[in-house]
């Protein structure tokens, strides 16, 4: 690009911007074309031999400015891959970091799921053994109640038989 300024009179022909290669076979023909006519013009052969050292400078320069073009645009299409490769292994990254956290809190949710459970499951357990206590104590009061009937009723069928 900077042969561009330095070369003010040479003009951008539409074929230089379409053409990604210098040595493309329109370009070979194009610059063949140019050079026979230049040749068939009916000058004389040192006149034509200048002319000809011209256009084949010309074409030459223009074909490493394509080159330095191509490898400046390869240059930043290379450089942008890798700024998005870098991004997304930064990204990646950071999602396994990501997960790892969450795989921990996981384990220790599930830890703190299984001691509720456990603690769920004592506290059923006392419940019912409360609820057996409850019943042991009405049935303990209950045989009580029939014992002292039962002496009652000894001592009345005792005073009846004398």
């Amino acid at each position: 690009m900077s042969s561009q300024l330095s070369h003010p009179r040479l003009r951008k022909s539409p074929s230089d911007s379409s053409s990604s290669s210098s040595s493309s076979p329109a370009n070979e023909g194009l610059r063949h074309e140019r050079l026979s006519r230049l040749k068939s013009s009916g000058e004389s052969d040192a006149s034509n031999d200048t002319t000809k050292n011209h256009a084949e400078s010309y074409f030459s320069r223009r074909e490493n400015r394509l080159s330095a073009r191509k490898k400046a645009e390869e240059e930043i299409a290379h450089n942008d891959y890798k700024k998005m490769y870098e991004k997304a292994l930064a990204t990646n990254q950071r999602l396994k970091s990501r997960l790892e956290t969450s795989k921990q809190e996981l384990v220790v949710i599930k830890e703190q799921l299984q001691r509720a459970q456990d603690s769920r499951s004592l506290r059923k357990k006392i419940s019912d053994m409360e609820e057996q206590v409850k019943v042991k104590a009405e049935l303990h009061t209950e045989n009580q109640r029939l014992k002292d009937e039962n002496g009652a009723l000894i001592r009345v069928i005792t005073k009846l038989s004398k």
